[in-house]
């Protein structure tokens, strides 16, 4: 065998700074990776103190140390601060015990304190080596070994104020705490009629709780790029009363803990209940969550993602030359980015620098244009319906919204959205009961800014949804019930089904003039098989609730010597299947996209057997529903039993429409509220100018387009019901290289961008 050209070199791989969620989902694929490149790697426990210290805060990793630490919180590898690093001297020590380990190729996972101190190292590297020649700690022929060291950074943050990235490790995870915390502090609020003012993490950020008061339907929102201006105190106040006027039984306030007023005074959290008690004469309860956004399982974001992230991390830094630069790993668009590391400090800093400044309007731009359009939103969706008042003209446009395929979680977050939104653009809004269906029924009423309260929050869909595609003979019908509501424009969120739909309906134009109106189709289902957008509104629910499953059913595996056979969602579509088996550790993974055939399962259950014998307790496969006519879940199941001679057992299950239910994860909130509110922007202006445009909106990284219907066939698949393209794909080789020691597996490159843009939520 060809020997490996990473042989002999060796990485080091360090936690530093605050920890986050998905820290070790990121230790784990650097380890891994390592492995299979050839590479040998050490963590370096504690953080920098570890490298100052030596002796056992060096350890060498192997496979096994970092089994089954995807679902922990925290970091496996521990994290401190260390004084002694701040000083010359305790770097000096750094650099000895790395290099009497051979490590100069280090894997930093931290903030941007923790990466710039590793780029002061990095560039005081070879002074630091001749200091210790000089002082004879090392020979000059050691020294000659390293004479540089390289450095790659990996962000973990749940602030996620790193500028360049779309989202830093543990930031998801920090957002579904505090969002699962609104969801049971409103529950309570709303029992006994009550205000809440909740605080969260976000010293110089306000990402956490912009987005927190987005998904969470907060009445009010202080962060540190947006502060209040004065009078604030009246403001709120008013703003308050006029939501329970209108039909709010609740409150929520959400505080950054760094939040100040326009002149840099701190506000507190009992500052604003103060205001609302001498304003409103209530009491407002203060919740303070604190570390509890830190801890606890990471969500299957912060699985996946820091996974890919170690993985790419991994290949740059053993790639990497004593001239290369230092850089970051972070993510864009769903795809790894190579960002320069010091200009992306400085432009992070930076931001603290214009809040101090008040130039608040420069520093929300630094955050990028999503997040200043979600401060836009955020106002629409928070303002009472008294301040809309005289919006809706007479003579209005008529918009209908219905759902229309299978039920994906946050169908009900795009309903209240378009409700609002449309309200806010002077649309008069329907609801349409049960689909097209329901349409034809004459089950559509018009929709208020109260009856769509609470929306957000919950599963289902409250208008309902049927998967059935109209007939042609139903067209008549249909056209009738258009033309009977005097209905402007339709408004469908759903599926592939509701594509369908539509562009049957659209191609039958020339037939039933009543079809000649606005269509704009939003993508919600859990299959994530929409043509135009790479992420619809519904699959990160599904993912999660996919993840939950499967670490259960790890832990019942575990406990007894046995591979477990589960089925994800999807039909033809693969998403789920493979997304949720990075995120939960899956050694094996069946799509339709990647054809299989008797060969490849017999050798996967050789690889099995052999695998046990060895010792393994738990071996994970998961395959996407309909990944093969013949090979199915039962018949996988038979060949990996028989073959495996009594050394463990097989079982399996559909992971089913558990899949489908629960409330809206934070990003299906969000996603659906950006998604709607550039659609009905977007109809909006079809409208003012008269024109009968159908559209399909959808995002593609972080852009939002929108594209023809009648040119829908472009990029779907029908036969396979999914687009042609699938961005995802390209993740399908990190399953072997960080599940399946083989030792045959060659680690497939996955392309790094270069990136100097600012972040764009």
């Amino acid at each position: 065998m060809t020997p490996s050209p990473n042989a002999g070199k060796r990485l080091g791989v360090l936690t530093s700074g605050g920890d986050a969620q998905g820290m070790n989902a990121a230790v784990r694929a650097v380890v891994r990776t390592s492995l299979e490149m050839g590479a040998t790697p050490f963590a370096i426990m504690e953080g920098w103190q570890g490298a100052v210290e030596g002796g056992e805060r060096i350890k060498q990793l192997e496979w096994s140390d970092v089994s089954s630490i995807l679902n922990e919180g925290g970091t496996i590898i521990g994290t401190a601060r260390s004084p002694e690093f701040r000083e010359r001297e305790g770097r000096r020590t750094a650099c000895r015990n790395l290099i009497e380990r051979g490590i100069n190729r280090l894997v930093v996972i931290g903030g941007d304190g923790s990466l710039t101190g590793t780029n002061a190292f990095r560039n005081e590297w070879p002074e630091l080596v001749a200091e210790l020649v000089e002082m004879g700690e090392i020979s000059q022929e050691l020294a000659d070994q390293y004479p540089a060291l390289m450095i790659v950074g990996i962000v973990g943050s749940i602030d996620n104020d790193m500028v360049g990235t779309d989202m830093t490790i543990g930031t998801d995870s920090a957002l579904t705490r505090i969002v699962d915390a609104i969801d049971d502090i409103s529950a309570t609020a709303a029992s006994h009629q009550r205000t809440f003012v909740i605080e969260v993490m976000g010293r110089h950020c306000g990402y956490l709780p912009l987005m927190s008061a987005v998904a969470g339907g907060a009445d009010y929102v202080f962060t540190p790029e947006d502060p209040p201006r004065p009078g604030w105190e009246d403001d709120m106040a008013e703003k308050l009363r006029l939501g329970r006027e209108a039909g709010r039984r609740e409150s929520i306030v959400i505080v950054a803990e760094g939040a100040m007023d326009a002149d840099g005074n701190h506000i507190t959290s009992q500052d604003i209940a103060d205001a609302i008690e001498e304003r409103l004469n209530e009491s407002a309860r203060i919740t303070i969550l604190g570390h509890v956004q830190r801890g606890g399982i990471p969500t299957a974001y912060d699985r996946w993602m820091p996974t890919l992230m170690g993985y790419g991390a991994t290949q740059e830094v053993l790639n990497a030359t004593a001239d290369s630069p230092a850089n970051i790993i972070g993510v864009r668009n769903n795809r790894l980015t190579r960002i320069p590391l010091v200009e992306s400090v400085a432009a992070t800093r930076n931001v603290a620098n214009l809040v101090a400044s008040k130039d608040f309007e420069a520093a929300a731009k630094s955050r990028g244009s999503s997040f200043v359009k979600m401060m836009n939103i955020n106002r629409i969706l928070s303002e009472p319906p008294q301040n809309m008042s005289g919006k809706i003209k007479e003579g209005a446009k008529r918009v209908a919204v219905l759902h229309v395929g299978g039920l994906a979680p946050g169908m009900n977050t795009a309903a209240r959205a378009a409700v609002r939104i449309g309200l806010d653009a002077g649309l008069q809004i329907l609801g349409v009961q049960g689909s097209f269906g329901g349409l034809m029924d004459g089950n559509v009423r018009e929709l208020t800014w109260a009856d769509v309260e609470g929306w957000a929050f919950k599963g289902g869909a409250e208008l309902g949804t049927r998967r059935r595609v109209p007939k042609v003979e139903e067209y008549y019908a249909l056209g009738r019930a258009i033309e009977n509501n005097n209905i402007d424009a339709l408004l469908v969120i759903g599926g592939l089904n509701a594509y369908l739909s539509v562009y049957g309906m659209v191609k039958e134009r020339d037939r039933y003039p009543a079809f000649n109106i606005p269509m704009m189709l939003v993508p919600a289902t859990i299959d994530n098989n929409l043509p135009g957008s790479e992420l619809s509104i519904g699959c990160d629910t599904a993912l999660n609730n996919a993840v939950w499953a499967l670490d259960r059913i790890k832990e019942s595996a575990a406990a007894s010597r046995r591979c477990f056979v589960a089925d994800a969602m999807g039909r033809k579509c693969g998403y789920l299947a493979l997304m949720s088996g990075i995120a939960a550790g899956a050694e094996k993974v069946y799509l339709n996209e990647k054809s299989t055939d008797l060969a490849d399962i017999s050798k996967d259950a050789a690889y099995l057997k052999e695998s046990f014998r060895a010792g393994r307790r738990l071996f994970l496969v998961v395959r996407n529903e309909e990944a093969h006519d013949t090979y199915n879940r039962e018949f996988l199941a038979r060949v990996f039993e028989s073959e495996g001679e009594g050394l463990y057992d097989v079982r399996h299950a559909a992971l089913g429409h558990l899949q489908q239910g629960g409330a809206p994860s934070p990003f299906d909130r969000l996603l659906a509220t950006r998604l709607v509110f550039e659609a009905v922007a977007k109809l909006a202006k079809i409208l003012e100018k008269g024109r009968k445009d159908a559209l399909y909106i959808g995002q593609s990284g972080s852009k939002i387009e929108t594209f023809p219907v009648d040119r829908m066939m472009d990029q779907l698949d029908v036969e396979n019901r999914r687009p042609y393209e699938q961005w995802w794909l390209s993740l399908y080789p990190v399953i072997p290289v960080v599940s399946m020691p083989r030792g045959d597996v060659i680690p497939v490159e996955i392309p790094i961008e270069n990136s100097t843009e600012t972040m764009d939520y």
